[in-house]
């Protein structure tokens, strides 16, 4: 099933403007997002190819089908609520039945979870985004002899300073492990040692070191300690900063660069606007998708806060959530009982 088809067929419920543009909160550089409620012909949905969610290439465009919608609503998923409660100016259809749909239905004390959640996995993603764009990693990839170290005395030596000093190739020399002495080998390198010894790595793409069989009687030239812990943790670092160049957004990377303040400045505003939107559900008992705080918003997006500011803001917020929260008439959940019973009554005046 495409978005054509949900439109040409009859079965769409509601279609809104979401995102920026339904915050108020749009920049002349703002994309358009869509958001929507469908339901599926009767054969379909009693049948084996009940299909939740139908979007385009890019997710900008998204649609949920009823049961979907209503189940998202229980869980008060924040983007479903704020589609339910949509105002007026970006709702682009509406069919009669979706008045059923009240909000008041389903705004409980869930959303200091779902909300306040959701808001806390932004202070993350700006967190990591800090740590990516302060300590950005180099192109080119460190092997394992960058993880390699000689002893010596009670300091110790990078293994290709070692090597370079005593005029030595690593594919020339060969390791043994030593018991009980994890990541310890005692490294050999002989001249009539050819055939025994297997080198340091096996190549370039290696991950680990290679060992060696040695003749008896030999001796060691020195003990090498392979830091494998280090290694595995740089190998994910180059892998999801490299993987996170590739997918960023560039233009709002470039954004972030300008404002020179090293944090992802748009998931920080998410972060602000997601905590007042549920300090005000569970103080008010409504859910206000429209911000009135427009150039506050658009401030933080800006990168006009300090980042310490902002994270300040957040731990505020979050003892007022709770201080809101101890004092809410609002239920502890919905009733799902009455929302499967507006959701069954709904399908049958659809599919008659």
């Amino acid at each position: 099933m495409t978005i054509d088809d949900i439109k040409n067929k009859g079965l769409l419920l509601l279609e809104c403007i979401s995102g920026s543009k339904a915050y108020g909160l749009e920049t002349e550089k703002s994309d358009t997002d869509i958001k929507g409620v469908y339901y599926l012909p009767r054969n379909q949905y009693y049948g084996l190819e009940y299909i939740p969610q139908v979007s385009n290439e890019s997710s900008d465009i998204v649609y949920f089908e009823l049961g979907r919608f209503v189940e998202l609503l229980l869980r008060n998923n924040p983007n479903i609520l704020e589609l339910l409660a949509t105002p007026e100016q970006c709702v682009l259809y509406r069919h009669p039945l979706m008045d059923q749909l009240t909000i008041d239905l389903f705004l409980s004390k869930l959303c200091k979870d779902t909300f306040a959640g959701y808001a806390l996995t932004q202070v993350r993603k700006a967190r990591g985004y800090k740590k990516k764009f302060v300590n950005p990693v180099e192109k080119e990839r460190k092997g394992v002899l960058d993880y390699c170290f000689i002893p010596e005395g009670a300091a110790s030596v990078p293994l290709k300073q070692w090597l370079a000093h005593r005029n030595l190739e690593q594919a020339d020399c060969g390791l043994v492990s030593l018991p009980h002495a994890k990541g310890l080998y005692a490294l050999y390198n002989e001249g009539d040692g050819a055939g025994y010894y297997r080198g340091i790595i096996s190549g370039e793409e290696a991950n680990e070191v290679s060992l060696s069989s040695v003749p008896p009687g030999k001796e060691p030239k020195a003990y090498l300690y392979f830091n494998q812990e280090g290694y595995s943790a740089y190998c994910r670092e180059y892998r999801e900063y490299w993987d996170w160049v590739e997918k960023r957004n560039e233009d709002r990377y470039l954004g972030n660069v300008q404002h020179g303040k090293g944090y992802d400045a748009k998931n920080m505003m998410h972060t602000i606007r997601l905590l007042q939107v549920a300090e005000e559900i569970l103080r008010d008992g409504k859910l206000q998708v429209r911000r009135s705080n427009r150039e506050e918003l658009l401030g933080i997006k800006s990168g006009a806060w300090p980042y310490e500011e902002l994270l300040s803001m957040t731990d505020t917020l979050m003892e007022r959530i709770e201080a809101a929260a101890s004092t809410s008439t609002l239920p502890l959940e919905p009733d799902k009982h009455r929302a499967e019973a507006l959701l069954v009554s709904m399908r049958e005046q659809l599919y008659r």
